[in-house]
């Protein structure tokens, strides 16, 4: 209801008070006097919950000037939320609270930024609910939807949701984070303590347990049962993350002038190390093999392994598409989303437009993330051959399915006929291919091949390994995998493109054939030969100084 049409006014009133401390209202003895009462203002609120009045009433004003400034501000909040029968309760809410509290009559901007927010009007929202609220309002891809959604459910909300977003503050913040480095070093320890009680669960030899044994590793296998699971830590580049997210919904709300400054903005956090790519060496693989330990997170098979897999692949039905990972650096999604309409055969290239990713297990398909992601990729003729190939056996593929769906719809099932979705990769029914089931055939080969373990990420990477072997240098490879800086290229692959450099360096030394010297190692350059002994001579020629020939480094050394 509009102000103009709700009670209000202001009047003088007497606050004398009895021996009793009741008002004396009309028995007041100063009645009569002009200057006597107090100056006050009375003004109706929309009705309560319950539809109760609740008039608004304050009183103690010096003058009527003072009065009628609140009077004029309360009335123009009254007319913020029109005819809403919500937003005006919501309204009355707000002002029946000022009234009990003797807080200052807000203004009626505040108010409104307030009512278009959707936060409680009093100020009186936690970091929590302007959470939730920030989230409904996000327009991003689902997947990166979902990722804040997890942030706030699993660490956010729990961590720093009970603060109000008003006064929360830097120190809140870092105690939030330092609090995460205390979980993991309890998540450390409990994971220590269950791998060590699973070895003392594990009865090594061939035989059963003696009935003595047999009792004692029951013992152990209860305390076992009765321990936490085992944990993952929160990493430094999830804490960031965290902090991307915490950060992009206070940013949120000081645009909505609800705080002045973003605490997120301004904790200390370990900085996130982005995992390197190290070549699968000969050291490295026979340490694995011992161990069962990768070197790091990030592992790229030589050209010789990459050989291996795809040797093994070859007889499957997906080798097209980790034919198309690894030699060209497609991501997963990409690959699975690639569609038919952007190869361009003549051109030897194609072009990434869409990308299918799973939603906990639902696939979408979505855009690229970014535009660098959405370029056209350089193909070789040899993938373009593969290509063709896979082209012929989705073709045999489709009309195999459509005899079987007719079959079966002969017998009266309800099977329908091949999906044209237009992809390069599908299912054996035309419709999308699973991203999962790419990862877990990879998977399944990889062990078939009984090669050192990469994920398929993993072999995403191979292709930069693969224009380092193939003569390139930084900026080729981050051309062929789409990143939008080098220093992004130069973080993941400067060291593996080092350890190329060691091999490459090796192989070429190793072309030249030597005569091997009687000594072995031969004595440094300048060295001054002690008497009787002959002066070294070049490393192509005889002792009278004519060209040597060249030697298999079998032979024994000339005397």
């Amino acid at each position: 209801m509009p102000s103009s049409r709700r009670a209000g006014g202001i009047t003088k009133r007497c606050e004398c008070r009895g021996a009793d401390g009741k008002l004396l209202g009309t028995k007041c003895p100063q009645l009569t006097k002009k200057n006597h009462g107090a100056i006050a203002l009375r003004q109706e609120i929309p009705l309560d919950a319950n539809g109760k009045r609740r008039p608004f009433r304050r009183t103690g004003y010096a003058t009527v000037t003072d009065a009628q400034a609140d009077l004029s501000r309360l009335q123009a909040i009254l007319d913020l939320p029109g005819d809403d029968a919500e937003e005006q309760c919501r309204v009355g809410d707000l002002l029946a609270d000022v009234m009990k509290r003797r807080a200052p009559i807000p203004a009626a901007a505040e108010v409104s930024r307030r009512l278009g927010v959707g936060v409680p009007l009093d100020g009186k929202m936690t970091v929590g609910e302007w959470l939730d609220t920030w989230i409904e309002s996000k327009k991003t891809r689902t997947t990166t939807t979902n990722g804040y959604r997890s942030h706030i459910r699993v660490h956010l909300k729990p961590g720093v949701g009970h603060y109000r977003l008003d006064r929360f503050n830097v120190s809140h913040c870092q105690e939030f984070f330092d609090s995460i480095d205390d979980a993991n070093e309890v998540i450390r320890a409990e994971n220590q303590a269950r791998r060590e009680q699973e070895a003392r669960c594990k009865w090594g030899k061939n035989s059963r347990p003696p009935a003595a044994e047999s009792a004692r590793l029951a013992t152990q296998r209860e305390k076992l049962a009765a321990m936490p699971p085992y944990r993952d830590i929160t990493g430094p580049a999830t804490k960031q993350r965290i902090r991307a997210t915490l950060r992009a919904a206070l940013n949120a709300a000081i645009r909505r002038q609800l705080i002045p400054f973003n605490a997120a903005q301004w904790v200390e956090l370990e900085p996130a190390k982005r995992p390197k790519g190290l070549l699968w060496t000969a050291e490295r693989v026979a340490r694995w093999r011992e161990t069962g330990e990768k070197p790091g997170p990030v592992m790229v098979w030589t050209p010789e392994q990459l050989g291996a897999f795809l040797d093994e692949a070859e007889s499957d039905r997906l080798y097209a598409i980790f034919h198309l990972v690894t030699h060209h650096g497609l991501r997963r999604g990409e690959s699975v989303g690639q569609d038919w309409s952007n190869f361009d055969e003549a051109a030897k290239r194609i072009r990434v437009a869409k990308e299918i990713v799973v939603d906990g297990w639902t696939p979408i398909e979505t855009d690229p993330k970014t535009d660098g992601s959405a370029a056209p990729v350089k193909i070789d003729k040899g993938t373009i051959a593969v290509l063709r190939e896979h082209r012929a056996r989705q073709l045999k593929e489709r009309e195999a399915w459509n005899l079987h769906a007719a079959q079966e719809r002969a017998k009266g099932k309800d099977v329908p006929d091949w999906v044209d979705t237009g992809k390069m990769f599908t299912a054996l029914n035309g419709e999308w291919l699973h991203p999962e089931v790419v990862s877990t055939t990879f998977n399944r080969i990889v062990l078939a091949a009984d090669l050192p373990p990469i994920n398929l990420r993993d072999a995403r990477h191979g292709a930069a390994a693969l224009v380092k072997a193939g003569g390139g240098d930084l900026h080729d490879a981050k051309v062929k995998l789409r990143h939008s800086t080098i220093t992004l290229t130069s973080d993941t692959y400067m060291e593996l493109f080092e350890e190329y450099e060691d091999e490459l360096t090796e192989r070429a030394a190793a072309v030249v054939p030597r005569a091997r010297r009687g000594g072995g190692v031969p004595p440094a350059a300048g060295a001054v030969p002690e008497q009787g002994e002959r002066a070294p001579q070049s490393a192509n020629s005889d002792s009278d100084g004519s060209k040597a020939g060249r030697s298999t480094g079998n032979e024994p050394a000339k005397a």
